[in-house]
């Protein structure tokens, strides 16, 4: 073992931060890591009247890309389908909802760089 975290770690350490930066921002946050047959959804909030599906992604200082722009279209569809599920399952398919994505990334002044994304994924 080399001492650097494993990426699971690093996923859950990333989503506690933006669960946080989301939170001082007026988001509820009510559940984290949802598994079902459409995939996984890192974290669902209520942002006032509106159920929302986050998507959390990290990159690291000299990664080529953000972590917005590291979601492909493969994965702009699983979590279109793993939102779609969710609402069929819980019944919400009448609640307004969208799929979010958080980006995170090692700042210059602050711990974090931290951009979020409303609405960034339509089915």
């Amino acid at each position: 073992m080399d001492g650097k975290p494993d990426s699971n770690t690093i996923g859950a350490h990333t989503e506690a931060v933006a669960a946080r930066y989301l939170k001082s921002r007026g988001v509820t946050i009510i559940e984290r890591n949802v598994f079902n047959r459409g995939g996984e959804i890192d974290l669902i909030g209520r942002d006032g009247d509106t159920l929302v599906f986050f998507e959390v992604r990290f990159r690291g200082a000299g990664s080529l890309t953000s972590g917005a722009e590291s979601i492909t279209y493969g994965k702009q569809r699983k979590l279109v389908k793993a939102a779609s599920f969710y609402l069929h399952r819980h019944g919400l398919w009448h609640s307004p909802s969208r799929i979010d994505v958080v980006a995170i990334a090692p700042g210059d002044v602050k711990k974090y760089r931290i951009q979020w994304i409303k609405n960034a994924i339509q089915a």
